[in-house]
C-alpha cells in the first residue's frame, strides 16, 4: 500500500508544480507584453497626448487601453490605431507581441525606419503601416511573417529595392507598396506567391522588366506599375488581366496588343533573360538571412571512479527520483503547450484558406473579446461565416448580384479619407455618416454601424441584408453595397449621396435665406416622400412589406433635383431591438412616434403614416416643433397663421388646405382612423388632377 501512495504523491506534486509553472509562465508572458506596449507608447506617443489611456499599472485586456484588443487566451492579438494623429516612431519593442495578428497604423504621421523586429510576428495575418512617414528600406526581416495575407506599405518614403525574400509570404494576397521611392528592378521572385491577387508598385523608380514569373502568378487580378521607369516587352499573358493592369508612364516598355504601347524591336528582345532570377538577386537575398552552421556534436562523459560512486547508495535514489519528477513535468509541460498550440491552431484555421479578394482590407481574423454575440465579431470574408456563402443566402437575390454589392474596407477607407473629421455628415446614436469619393468618381454617403448595434443571430442579419440590397425606388436612397469589418468591429453601408442634404437643414431657416424652399419644391417632396413610403408597405412577389419605424426630416435627404429619397429603409431589420429603442427617443421627442405604440409596443404601416403626416406639417409651416397655437390654426384652416411666413403668401390656398387636411388625417390619434398609404397616393393624385 505503500507504493501507490509515493504514486500519488508524485503525481501531486507533478501537478503542483504544472499549476505554478503555469501561472508563473502566463504572468511573465503578461508581464513582457505591457511593458512592450508601454515601450511602443512612449515611441509612437511621446507626448501622450493619444495613448493615455495606456497605463503601466493598466490591463490591456480589459478593454481600457484605446486601440488594443486581446485574445481568448488574454495576449495582445490586434492594435488598431489607424487614423489617430500619431507623429512618433515605431518601437522595435513590437516584436514582442507574439500574438499579433493586426497591425493597423495607417493614415497616422508615424516617421523613422520600420524596425526589423516586425519580423518576429510570425502569427500577423494584416500589416497596414501606409500612409505614413516612414523611411528607409523594406526589411528583408517581414519574409520570416509567413502568415502574413496582407502588406500594405503604401504611401510612406521607403527606399532602396523590394527585398527578393518576400517570396517566403506563401499566405500573401495583397502587396502595396506604391507611393514610395524604391528603385531597382522588380524581383522575379515574386512569382512564387501562388495566392497573390493585388501588387501595386506604382509611382515609384522601379527599372528593368516586368518578369514573366509575375505575370503567371493565376491568382492576381490587379497589377498596378504606373509611373515607374521599367523598360522592355511586357510578358503576353497579362493580357488576361484587362483593365487591371495598369502600365501608363513607363516610356521605355513595349508590347502587342497592349493599347498606348508601341511595338517591341529588336533591342527590347535582346538575349538577356531578364525574366530568370540573376545572380545579384541570389546574392541580395541571401544577405540578410545567412546560412548558419550546422550545431556541431559534442560528446560528454561523466568520469565515475569506484570511491566516488560508492560512496552514497541514497545519492543515485535521489537522482532518479529528481529525474522521475523532472522528466514527468517536462510530459505534463509538453502536453499542455501542445494541447494549447493545438488550440490556437483550431481557432486559426480559418486563416489557412486562400485570402479572398475582399479580404484585402483591416478585416482580419482574430477572435477577439467583444461584449456582443454579433455576427460581425465573426465576420471576416475569408474567415468565420460569410453572407455569400452558399446556404446562408436566404434572400431572394441570387449569389452573383448579391456578390455586386460588396466592398472590401480599402475601398471604404479610401473613399472617406480614412474616415476624416472634415468628411463626416454627421453622427447619430448608433450610427456616424461620411461623405466619401469611390475610386469610379462617384460620390457616396457611408454609414458606419458598430458590430453592438447590430442584430446577434446571423440568419437574421443575412435577411436583413437582403432586404437592404432589393429594395429599390426612385425615391429611396440606393443603397451602391456594404462592408463588414471584423477588425474595425463595423459595418458600412455605401449609398448615393444626396448633394442638397437632409430636410431638416430646410426647416426653421432665416427670412430671406437661400435654403427657404419654394411651395412647388415643397409639394414636390411631400409627393416624394409618400410614393417612397407607399413601396415600402407594399407587398408583392420581389419583397415584403417593410415598415419604416424611424420617419423624421433627418431620415429625408434631398437630390440635385430636389426630390426626395428616403433613407434607412429596411436597416432596422439588421439592427438589435435595443438600438431600435435607443433611437426612437429622438422621434417622440419630434413628435413623430405614433401614440399607440405607448401603448402596443409595436410599429404598423399606420405607425408610419402618422409619421408621414407630421412630416407634412413640418414642410408646409417650415418648423421642427409644431406649437400648440400652431396645430390650432391647421386644423381651422388659418393656413396664413399656419404656413411657412417665409414664403410671403406666394402658395397655393386650396393646394394647402388639401395637404393639412390630409396630414391631419394621417395624425388621427386612432390609427384605424388613417388612411393606408395607397389613399394617401390617391389622394394626392387627386390634387394634382384638379379634382
Amino acid at each position: 500500500m505503500v507504493k501507490p501512495f509515493k504514486l500519488n504523491i508524485f503525481f501531486l506534486i507533478n501537478f503542483f508544480i504544472l499549476l505554478l509553472y503555469s501561472s508563473f509562465f502566463q504572468s511573465i508572458l503578461a508581464e513582457t507584453e505591457l511593458t512592450a506596449l508601454m515601450d511602443i507608447k512612449s515611441s509612437l506617443d511621446p507626448d501622450n497626448k493619444i495613448l493615455k489611456t495606456w497605463l503601466n499599472d493598466g490591463d490591456p485586456c480589459t478593454g481600457s487601453f484605446v486601440g488594443v484588443a486581446c485574445n481568448d487566451h488574454r495576449k495582445i492579438a490586434n492594435i488598431s490605431l489607424q487614423g489617430r494623429g500619431l507623429t512618433g516612431k515605431l518601437s522595435p519593442a513590437i516584436g514582442e507581441l507574439k500574438s499579433l495578428s493586426g497591425l493597423y497604423l495607417h493614415y497616422n504621421s508615424i516617421s523613422g525606419e520600420i524596425p526589423a523586429e516586425v519580423g518576429e510576428l510570425t502569427e500577423l495575418t494584416d500589416l497596414y503601416l501606409n500612409v505614413n512617414n516612414f523611411t528607409g528600406i523594406i526589411p528583408p526581416e517581414i519574409s520570416h511573417m509567413t502568415n502574413l495575407q496582407v502588406l500594405d506599405l503604401c504611401c510612406n518614403r521607403l527606399t532602396g529595392n523590394i527585398p527578393a525574400q518576400l517570396d517566403s509570404l506563401s499566405k500573401l494576397g495583397s502587396l502595396s507598396l506604391q507611393y514610395n521611392q524604391l528603385d531597382g528592378s522588380i524581383p522575379p521572385s515574386l512569382g512564387s506567391l501562388h495566392v497573390l491577387k493585388r501588387l501595386d508598385l506604382s509611382y515609384n523608380f522601379l527599372s528593368g522588366p516586368i518578369p514573366a514569373t509575375i505575370a503567371n502568378i493565376q491568382q492576381l487580378h490587379i497589377l498596378d506599375v504606373r509611373n515607374n521607369s521599367l523598360s522592355g516587352a511586357i510578358p503576353a499573358s497579362l493580357k488576361r488581366l484587362d483593365t487591371g493592369f495598369l502600365y501608363g508612364n513607363n516610356t521605355k516598355l513595349c508590347g502587342a496588343g497592349f493599347l498606348s504601347l508601341r511595338a517591341c524591336t529588336a533591342l527590347d528582345n535582346s538575349n538577356v533573360d531578364f525574366n530568370s532570377p540573376r545572380p545579384f538577386d541570389l546574392i541580395f537575398k541571401n544577405h540578410t538571412t545567412p546560412k548558419h552552421d550546422e550545431p556541431k556534436n559534442a560528446s560528454f562523459q561523466t568520469k565515475c571512479s569506484s570511491t566516488n560512486c560508492s560512496k552514497s547508495t541514497k545519492f543515485p535514489q535521489i537522482v532518479i527520483v529528481v529525474g522521475v519528477i523532472t522528466a514527468s513535468v517536462t510530459i505534463a509541460v509538453a502536453g499542455f503547450l501542445t494541447f494549447f498550440r493545438y488550440r490556437r491552431q483550431k481557432q486559426k484555421i480559418g486563416t489557412m484558406v486562400e485570402a479572398s479578394e475582399s479580404r484585402f482590407s483591416t478585416d482580419h481574423a482574430i477572435d477577439l473579446q467583444s461584449k456582443s454575440a454579433s455576427p460581425l465579431v465573426s465576420l471576416a470574408y475569408s474567415t468565420g461565416w460569410d453572407p455569400l456563402a452558399d446556404g446562408l443566402n436566404s434572400g431572394d437575390l441570387s449569389q452573383e448580384a448579391l456578390q455586386s454589392f460588396r466592398f472590401n474596407l480599402e475601398e471604404v477607407e479610401s473613399a472617406t479619407q480614412y474616415f476624416s473629421e472634415a468628411n463626416m455628415l454627421g453622427r447619430g446614436n448608433f450610427s456616424t455618416v461620411y461623405k466619401g469619393v469611390l475610386r469610379d468618381g462617384s460620390v457616396v454617403a457611408v454609414k458606419s454601424i458598430s458590430v453592438n448595434s447590430c442584430q446577434s443571430e446571423e440568419a437574421e442579419f443575412v435577411k436583413g441584408l437582403n432586404l437592404l440590397v432589393s429594395l429599390r425606388h426612385e425615391n429611396l436612397v440606393s443603397l451602391r453595397g456594404f462592408c463588414c469589418s471584423r477588425g474595425r468591429g463595423e459595418c458600412f453601408f455605401i449609398y448615393d449621396f444626396a448633394p442638397k442634404g437632409n430636410l431638416l437643414k430646410y426647416l426653421d431657416v432665416n427670412e430671406g435665406s437661400d435654403l427657404v424652399l419654394e411651395w412647388s419644391i415643397r409639394v414636390n417632396i411631400i409627393n416624394g416622400i409618400a410614393k417612397g413610403l407607399c413601396y415600402l408597405h407594399e407587398k408583392n412577389d420581389n419583397k415584403p412589406s417593410v415598415v419604416h419605424q424611424n420617419m423624421s426630416a433627418e431620415k429625408i435627404v434631398i437630390d440635385n433635383q430636389y426630390n426626395p429619397l428616403i433613407l434607412d429603409s429596411g436597416l432596422r431589420k439588421i439592427l438589435a431591438d435595443d438600438t431600435i429603442f435607443s433611437a426612437l427617443k429622438v422621434s417622440a421627442a419630434m413628435g413623430y412616434l405614433a401614440p399607440e405604440y405607448i401603448t402596443t409596443g409595436r410599429f404598423t404601416e399606420k405607425s408610419d403614416v402618422y409619421a408621414f403626416g407630421v412630416l407634412v406639417l413640418h414642410i408646409l409651416s417650415g418648423k421642427q416643433q409644431l406649437t400648440n397655437a400652431m396645430r390650432s390654426a391647421a386644423e381651422s384652416s388659418k393656413l396664413e397663421d399656419f404656413v411657412d411666413q417665409n414664403l410671403n403668401g406666394k402658395f397655393s390656398v386650396t393646394e394647402a388646405s388639401k395637404l393639412v387636411r390630409l396630414a391631419l388625417n394621417c395624425t388621427h390619434e386612432l390609427p384605424d382612423e388613417r388612411p393606408y398609404m395607397e389613399a394617401v397616393i390617391q389622394e394626392l393624385n387627386k390634387r394634382n388632377s384638379g379634382s
